[in-house]
């Protein structure tokens, strides 16, 4: 009896249907691995003139689109009250000038003509006391002075040489060390001041600071703008970059050199290339998303991209040469560790494999497997049946 049942269950597992699988062919081809992210075109370099203050478009020279050479006069604005402020600081140089000659002088001349006659008649004071007291003292021999004269006389010389003396260190001490530091600090404010209302006449009056197009000009002449409205943009158009955002995943398979492709959906049969010049140096928040800003300098520009449009951007991380590839279907991981099932004589064998490089539909097999394995792809059967090792399987296609 028991006999009877072994037999019929070997019968049935070896009689049991097959489940039929989706299979691939390890073979040897290149693998190109690409990421896409969304950018910006800008040129490399840009020059942005702002209202210096707010007032009147008085000129605008140019048009949009057109070329201007290095130091051209593109815009004005009224500058009338620009130049009453320059005329004022120029007025307050002159005056903290005058201030500062006067301090390293130790005052004006008639204060210094002043105390130089208050000098010269305390000398005459102090000669004359000292005459006196000399006369008084022969008298004394004869007795024709009194001691009291004679003491009288002595604090009259006394009084007039501390007279003098105090003349004296004021004259030594009417150039102030901290006066003449003042008024030097003075003339260093109303040139700062002069040097700003400087600026802002120069900046009405708006130039090209290298040849390049007119790519934006939001003003008219007569307008009125507030203080830092953009008056215009100016860039050489032959020079173009795009501003690139990566997802912070994505960052780590970057490089400088890496080929870019940029695609425009106004232009979609036109392609353009470029190459990495820059990765992240931090990641930012754009929109809902972490990523890095990455500097993508293109490398035939034609004129037909402008700054500023929104374009997709491809860049290749990897292109490998002759290596096997198999679906990435076909890989399973279990611990940490990546297996395949090959199809061995009609039965999957779980295999180790080692994986390099992978893009979004195949991958790069290191080690174990050759070409022209024969590998399961998906985790089922056709019929849901869960693949297994040593289940055997019907090989739907290859």
């Amino acid at each position: 009896m028991v006999a009877l049942i072994i037999i019929f269950l070997v019968a049935r597992y070896l009689l049991r249907e097959q489940p039929p699988i989706r299979v691939a062919t390890v073979h040897y081809g290149d693998l190109v691995s690409t990421v896409s992210t969304n950018g910006k075109v800008e040129p490399q370099a840009n020059f942005e003139a702002h209202a210096p203050f707010p007032g009147v478009v008085k000129a605008v020279y140019v048009h949009a689109g057109d070329h201007v050479t290095k130091g051209e006069l593109l815009l004005t604005m009224d500058d009338s009250n620009a130049q009453a402020k320059l005329a004022t600081a120029y007025a307050g140089i002159k005056g903290a000038q005058a201030n500062y000659e006067v301090a390293k002088a130790g005052g004006t001349s008639q204060n210094r003509l002043q105390l130089q006659g208050q000098i010269a008649k305390a000398q005459i004071d102090l000669n004359q006391a000292k005459h006196d007291l000399a006369a008084l003292k022969k008298l004394e021999l004869t007795g024709a002075a009194s001691p009291g004269e004679i003491a009288s006389a002595q604090e009259r010389v006394q009084a007039d040489e501390s007279s003098l003396q105090v003349l004296e260190q004021q004259r030594s001490a009417s150039v102030n060390s901290m006066d003449v530091a003042h008024a030097r600090a003075g003339v260093q404010e109303a040139e700062q001041a002069y040097a700003a209302a400087q600026s802002l006449v120069s900046e009405s009056n708006v130039r090209a600071p290298f040849d390049g197009t007119v790519y934006s000009l939001p003003v008219s002449a007569t307008e009125y703008v507030d203080g830092g409205s953009l008056l215009l943009e100016v860039a050489n158009l032959e020079h173009l970059q795009v501003r690139a955002y990566f997802d912070e995943p994505e960052i780590g398979r970057l490089a400088v050199g890496q080929p870019i492709t940029i695609r425009w959906d106004a232009k979609p049969n036109e392609l353009w290339h470029g190459h990495v010049a820059r990765l992240p140096s931090s990641i930012i928040t754009y929109g809902t998303r972490n990523v890095g800003e990455v500097l993508v300098s293109i490398d035939d520009v034609d004129g037909a991209l402008i700054p500023n449009t929104n374009v997709t951007v491809t860049v290749t991380v990897s292109d490998l040469k002759h290596v096997l590839i198999v679906p990435r279907d076909a890989l399973h991981a279990e611990q940490g560790k990546s297996y395949v099932y090959r199809v061995v004589r009609g039965k999957l064998r779980q295999t180790p494999v080692k994986v390099g490089d992978l893009n979004l539909t195949d991958m790069q097999i290191v080690s174990g497997l050759k070409d022209g394995d024969v590998v399961a792809l998906g985790s089922e059967a056709t019929n849901g049946q869960p693949l297994s090792n040593g289940l055997p399987v019907d090989v739907e296609q290859q």
